[in-house]
């Protein structure tokens, strides 16, 4: 299968799925993970009609950034350090991963000297697994506090990575209570806040993640195919 039709094929599933839950499917928006993945395969997808990449790690977005002329849109979606937070500044449209308010400050700092404001989600780790990032539950409702006194910072919604589960059905609970969370959150009513986005499901489970009420969801090997 080639790129062009991995994306066609993706594209009718997201519509399946949120049909399938009564929904507008044009609520969900494909985020193509091209993480280790060269300038051609993102031209290459960009051809088919995909517009929303997401990375994972700062050294490779940043050549891409140079390399890439055509009109994409792109998403940082890994664990972004401080530090690293300068090199990307003004130049992505949403930060999947924000889970910690020194981050959201750096964030701040860095499109505040561009005079412009950065669109983030902030992860929250559902699960509790201690190898991957965000914050609590409970963390997140604090986080978003935080975050929204920040002028260069708007709260877009939330992102989960479920643990893996062969069974897609498995990751449902936590789907379920990421949206439960931003429900939570939407009716604390915090100036500035929107719950609009909720970043969940990958290339095993997305269909799954639509149903739960998924507007973005992150696929990467279904459509450039294994790394």
């Amino acid at each position: 299968m080639t790129i062009s039709a991995n994306i066609a094929m993706i594209n009718e599933r997201i519509r399946a799925a949120a049909e399938g839950a009564e929904r507008d499917p044009a609520t969900v928006r494909l985020v193509a993970v091209s993480k280790t993945r060269p300038a051609t395969d993102i031209c290459a997808a960009f051809l088919a009609g995909q517009t929303v990449f997401g990375e994972n790690y700062i050294q490779e977005l940043v050549p891409k950034l140079a390399e890439i002329r055509e009109d994409v849109q792109w998403h940082f979606i890994g664990h972004l350090q401080s530090n690293k937070v300068k090199y990307i500044a003004g130049r992505v449209a949403l930060i999947h991963s924000v889970d910690r308010i020194s981050l959201a400050q750096e964030i701040d700092r860095q499109w505040g000297r561009l005079g412009k404001v950065c669109d983030v989600l902030i992860q929250v780790n559902i699960s509790g697994e201690a190898t991957k990032s965000g914050t609590t539950e409970a963390g997140a409702i604090q986080l978003v506090r935080e975050s929204a006194l920040l002028p260069n910072i708007s709260v877009k919604g939330l992102m989960t990575m479920p643990p893996f589960f062969d069974d897609p059905d498995a990751a449902r609970p936590y789907f379920i209570e990421l949206r439960r969370l931003a429900e939570t959150i939407s009716e604390l009513q915090i100036a500035g806040v929107e719950m609009k986005e909720l970043s969940m499901g990958m290339s095993g489970d997305f269909e799954t993640a639509i149903q739960e009420g998924a507007t973005l969801v992150r696929i990467g090997t279904a459509i450039f195919g294994e790394r």
